[in-house]
């Protein structure tokens, strides 16, 4: 039975066709649910109903109404229907509740709903009712109120969702309709501060959530609540202490380069070892690859360099010139990225999106204050690879310089410094993802200590023999479903 022969609304009906309900209801084989509305169904299955069909029963009973207050901001969800219209009424229906308010009907920008004549009202039309405050005899029966939560938590996902620019186009059309709906000037200036707020522009409005407050001063407050947990586990795990078993030449230098090799190789850029070892030690630009060849060098000359190889975060305050120092040298050759320059579109991978351009800089600041509240060595550089990963600052070679920066705080300490081999990639993607998105530190602290006594187990005296065994522990394999990463031979683990 189709869906307009089991709620039958005058509205919908011609003249004819309404006699013809009203016969039926007559003789029984209809039920009248109140004027104009009928059905066969029996009454304990009209609230369903009810709710399944509320667009057109609300259009057919309310006909240029608007959706309005809660309705609005959660999408007509619940029992209680609020709505603006030309008059003040409550009707109780099957199921549902209408709470009718006097207030404009359609403006430009509202939209009809299933080609109705019910209107769902514009973002800016939602949002100035947001802000609206209950009457009194509205707290208990219908309470339409929107939490400060709530609205901040939406229009800080409005931002995010739709970009800045967008915001303040937003903000600009609120400010106008308000006007326009003669909303009262100090329930219009507290929004505009909001929203001032949640661009940066504002840090002086009190926020109601630590997200808001972090946008308002300038941070993402999701994330610095991600690192302050891993600083927390980071403060009361032990975690392995491993000597620097490449401290000294010619092992410094061989370390380096295979360092370099993998760490580019899981970025995507793909050289045969041998091609890259001239490339790292010999100065042998491809002709065919220069930026790449470069992007080898550059991550090569900072994980060899003295003055970078153990240069860890002395000064909390100059976290963030040095990742800017450090991207600039790294990608001197891709002039294209900005080098040292923190970008200026948001950063996206798979279903993650990094930290705001905006809230870059305050990020990384709150974010260094807690570098020193770890011990040094492993603890705190698995906290700075994970701020420079989480924040993802550049434009691009954000993965390597997390590496580097983890890397510098391990020879600051001079304890052994981690490479990734290809196959360990996955598993080395798929913690960070677990932590970004879950907020689960032990698969990112059980991964990387685990390849970093995986790293101190080779030796690197001869960087012949070392790629050898490397190749025979599937170091370069890619496939997880056909290798498995080995230790070198007689390594007790």
């Amino acid at each position: 039975m189709r869906q307009d022969e089991i709620l039958l609304l005058n509205a919908e009906l011609t003249p004819a066709e309404q006699r013809a309900v009203q016969r039926k209801v007559v003789a029984g084989e209809l039920r009248r649910v109140r004027s104009g509305i009928a059905t066969p169904l029996p009454e304990a299955e009209w609230p369903a109903l009810f709710k399944r069909e509320r667009a057109r029963v609300l259009a057919a009973l309310f006909p240029d109404a608007v959706v309005a207050f809660r309705s609005a901001f959660d999408g007509m969800a619940g029992s209680i229907i609020y709505l603006s219209a030309g008059y003040r009424r409550v009707v109780e229906l099957p199921g549902l509740t209408v709470s009718i308010w006097k207030a404009p009907g359609p403006l430009e920008g509202d939209t009809q709903i299933q080609g109705r004549k019910l209107y769902f009202p514009s973002r800016e039309r939602m949002l100035l009712d947001a802000t609206a405050p209950p009457p009194r005899d509205d707290d208990v029966a219908y309470p339409r109120k929107i939490s400060a939560e709530e609205l901040e938590g939406r229009l800080i996902s409005i931002c995010d969702s739709r970009g800045e620019p967008a915001f303040v186009a937003l903000r600009d059309r609120v400010h106008e309709l308000g006007k326009q709906l003669k909303t009262p000037k100090a329930r219009l200036d507290d929004l505009d501060r909001l929203m001032g707020a949640i661009l940066g522009t504002r840090p002086d409005r009190k926020m109601a959530t630590t997200q808001g407050t972090g946008r308002a001063k300038g941070y993402d407050a999701p994330r610095m609540d991600l690192f302050h947990e891993l600083v927390r586990v980071l403060k009361v795990r032990d975690l392995p202490r491993i000597a620097d078993m490449a401290a000294t030449s010619p092992a410094t230098t061989n370390f380096a380069f295979l360092e370099s090799y993998f760490s580019n190789f899981i970025e995507g850029t793909e050289f045969e070892v041998d091609e890259a070892r001239a490339i790292a030690l010999e100065g042998k630009i491809s002709a065919l690859r220069p930026k790449d060849s470069h992007d080898i060098q550059g991550v090569f000359e900072q994980a060899s360099n003295p003055l970078w190889r153990a240069r860890g975060v002395t000064d909390i305050k100059q976290f963030e010139g040095s990742l800017r120092e450090r991207h600039a040298l790294m990608m001197a050759a891709r002039p294209e990225v900005l080098p040292g320059e923190f970008k200026m579109v948001r950063n996206v991978a798979g279903n993650t999106a990094f930290v705001e351009p905006r809230l870059v800089v305050g990020t990384l600041r709150e974010a260094g204050l807690l570098l020193h509240d770890v011990d040094a060595g492993l603890p705190r550089a698995l906290l700075a690879m994970f701020i420079v990963s989480e924040v993802h600052p550049f434009n691009d070679g954000n993965g390597r310089l997390a590496r580097l920066v983890m890397n510098a705080e391990l020879s600051a300490a001079g304890e052994a410094r981690i490479i990734v081999p290809t196959l360990y990639r996955e598993q080395y993607l798929d913690c960070l993802r677990e932590l970004t998105r879950a907020g689960r530190t032990d698969p990112y602290l059980d991964a990387m200590t685990n390849i970093q006594r995986w790293t101190a187990a080779f030796d690197y005296q001869d960087l012949d023999q070392t790629i050898n065994v490397m190749r025979e522990c599937n170091a370069f394999e890619r496939s997880l479903t056909t290798h498995e990463l080995k230790w070198p031979p007689d390594v007790v683990r």
